[in-house]
């Protein structure tokens, strides 16, 4: 499986001839609300001229569920899949035109093109937010999603996760980085892979200083151990 970082919580996933796009934020659209979220990181546009065909979003918050951002991607004739959580999937769909908008609430399996996509547990502050795991029958990745060290997902997690993908800032109901650390252990996985870092702010993701950590660049293939 490919994945590429997009910045922030944003991933592209590559497999089975499918494109997975997760809660790209591709504009500038928080700094307009709170100006000291600006971007460190200019937009990639030629982002957009990918043909993705699922777009999984975790949460209603700006940074994750972009209007600006996904008009451009919806902006299409071609029908994608868009699966998102309740609050966040009540908004999605006020973005329109024929696209298939699925409730993605924890539990919930959805099965696309070999890949299958199973929504768990997130602690935060959208009460519906979830994390996924992607299983397309090779890896297992385990996007958290934004979320709070929580001893009850690890319940709705299996035993064999190759790769987790997880937040490190520490403010906004995130993971800070020693819990990030905890959490990542815990999991199991075999690679840690920090994320929700260096578009707001100035953090030091080699803190992160785990031995199966990928520390990811921004629009560059994570290259997993």
């Amino acid at each position: 499986m490919k994945i590429t970082w997009l910045g922030q919580a944003g991933l592209l996933f590559e497999s089975n001839g499918i494109k997975l796009i997760a809660d790209p934020y591709l504009s500038d659209s928080v700094e307009k609300i709170n100006p000291q979220n600006f971007r460190r990181v200019p937009v990639k546009e030629e982002l957009f001229g990918e043909d993705i065909d699922i777009i999984v979003i975790t949460h209603n918050h700006l940074d994750h569920l972009d209007p600006k951002t996904l008009e451009r991607f919806l902006n299409t004739d071609r029908v994608l899949t868009v699966l998102a959580p309740y609050y966040a999937w009540q908004e999605v769909r006020k973005l329109g035109r024929n696209h298939n908008y699925v409730m993605f609430n924890r539990g919930t399996v959805w099965t696309q093109n070999g890949i299958t996509l199973t929504a768990v547990k997130a602690e935060h502050s959208d009460l519906t937010a979830i994390g996924f795991i992607v299983d397309d029958s090779q890896e297992k990745l385990y996007i958290t999603g934004d979320t709070l060290y929580n001893k009850d997902i690890f319940a709705d997690l299996t035993q064999d996760i190759d790769t987790v993908f997880l937040p490190i800032n520490g403010v906004g109901n995130n993971m800070n980085i020693n819990d990030a650390k905890r959490f990542a252990v815990k999991t199991g996985a075999k690679n840690a892979v920090p994320v929700h870092w260096g578009m707001f702010d100035e953090l030091d993701p080699t803190e992160f200083d785990l031995e199966n950590a990928v520390i990811p660049t921004i629009y560059e293939e994570v290259k997993l151990k």
